[in-house]
């Protein structure tokens, strides 16, 4: 069963809270975020992207840096920019974009669970990025952003969320990207105690966004346990920041694909090789299609949208991982006709997350950037969690979950 457990937040005065709180830190380059913190002293990315604080073109991953991020997390909250709760509690957090709203529950979730499965991954991770944020942790001896998680639906923690909900928050406002934030704090004892032994009946947590930051939050907190002779297992190390978000309030997001090259293919060509898997209905030069149903796809080419719609017999829905059409696309497309075999390398294919827009496909293709655009059906939660469920990996690149967490908002100690 999950155990997680409330803390003693670390968190920015109300007054303070749009100043300190941030994009996350592995959705921005060292150039946008000096931009962002332009004038900012108290702006988080001072912490979570400290570089910025170094000339132009200094190594992120250079020592001087990690120190760096120490030195001003220790300001922050020596100015009170950052100021800890006096007492363990639960928070819950709202995220509203294009007039919709999921609430998460805040919470300190269990290094045991990550590392015995109980928190179940999709995704593979790349050891130079946990080790990076590994360092991070280690440095500041803190969790400083959270990992986003999803649970199956629980009445008993959705009437939690509107109880609480009900109230005036603690934050409220809207961030320069047009998302709504919303934070309010859960000091009721026994509001607190039905979060604990609700979350005691869940099986499994699942990780819906931040991979690396779950894996090096754990395994931080585990190498702490190691080296504690007096280790006991209800030490603040043992557990690490996340929100979790009831798994039907989430909704994921397109990840679209941009090809440079046709494999020396010309479009007529193409279109001729596609027709041997997929139905092709040319769509016009007008609105872009939107794939309307599993295993649709939209084609970007040569000026006109299309239709794909893959034949039965070409796909396995029987196959958790078959059934994705990342894998059917992957397989019938990228691999069978344009000879891309690795999207993780291979440097003739792109990734567009569906936030930035069908229009984002267009655009790079009729500057010539790109020979060709792909839009896929959004992958499900369900899809998502039996996938974890099976032990199975998700392909590159499948899934893209919007907005994305606000950074700042709530800082969990290890040594507290």
């Amino acid at each position: 069963m999950a155990k997680v457990r409330p803390f003693k937040g670390v968190r920015p005065p109300r007054e303070m809270v749009t100043e300190v709180t941030s994009r996350p830190y592995d959705v921005l380059n060292s150039a946008e975020a000096r931009a962002e913190a332009e004038g900012n002293p108290r702006s988080l990315y001072h912490i979570i992207k400290p570089e910025i604080d170094f000339p132009e073109g200094t190594d992120e991953h250079d020592p001087r840096v990690y120190d760096k991020a120490v030195e001003n997390f220790n300001m922050f909250q020596d100015k009170g920019w950052l100021v800890q709760d006096e007492k363990p509690h639960y928070d819950i957090y709202a995220q509203t974009m294009d007039g919709r709203t999921q609430y998460g529950i805040v919470v300190a979730a269990n290094v045991a669970d990550y590392m015995e499965g109980r928190i179940k991954k999709h995704e593979l991770t790349r050891r130079d990025k946990e080790e990076d944020r590994m360092k991070h942790v280690r440095v500041n001896n803190a969790n400083i952003e959270p990992v986003f998680f999803a649970f199956p639906d629980n009445e008993a923690l959705e009437q939690v969320i509107r109880d609480v909900t009900a109230a005036k928050p603690e934050y409220d406002f809207t961030s320069a990207e047009g998302f709504g934030h919303t934070f309010w704090v859960i000091d009721d004892e026994k509001t607190i105690e039905t979060v604990t032994r609700e979350f005691e009946k869940i099986p499994y947590l699942y990780i819906a966004d931040g991979h690396h930051r779950s894996a090096a939050a754990a395994l931080v907190g585990d190498e702490k346990a190691k080296q504690n002779p007096n280790h006991r297992g209800d030490e603040e190390y043992n557990f690490f920041l996340a929100v979790a978000f009831p798994a039907s309030h989430l909704r994921i997001i397109d990840y679209n694909r941009v090809v440079k090259d046709l494999n020396g293919l010309t479009p007529e060509q193409f279109l001729d090789r596609l027709s041997e898997k997929f139905d092709v209905e040319d769509r016009g030069n007008g609105e872009p299609y939107r794939p309307a149903a599993l295993h649709n796809f939209s084609l970007y080419l040569d000026g006109r949208w299309y239709s794909l719609t893959a034949k039965p017999g070409t796909y396995n829905d029987a196959d958790p991982i078959g059934v994705l059409d990342v894998t059917v696309s992957s397989d019938l497309i990228l691999r069978d006709i344009l000879g891309i075999t690795d999207l993780r390398s291979d440097k003739r294919i792109d990734f567009v997350g569906g936030i930035r827009g069908l229009g984002e496909l267009k655009r790079r293709v009729d500057s010539g950037e790109m020979a060709m655009a792909l839009a896929l059906y959004p992958v499900s939660m369900k899809q998502l969690m039996d996938i974890a469920d099976s032990g199975n990996i998700m392909p590159p690149k499948t899934t893209w979950f919007e907005p994305k967490l606000r950074s700042g908002l709530v800082i969990h100690k290890l040594d507290d």
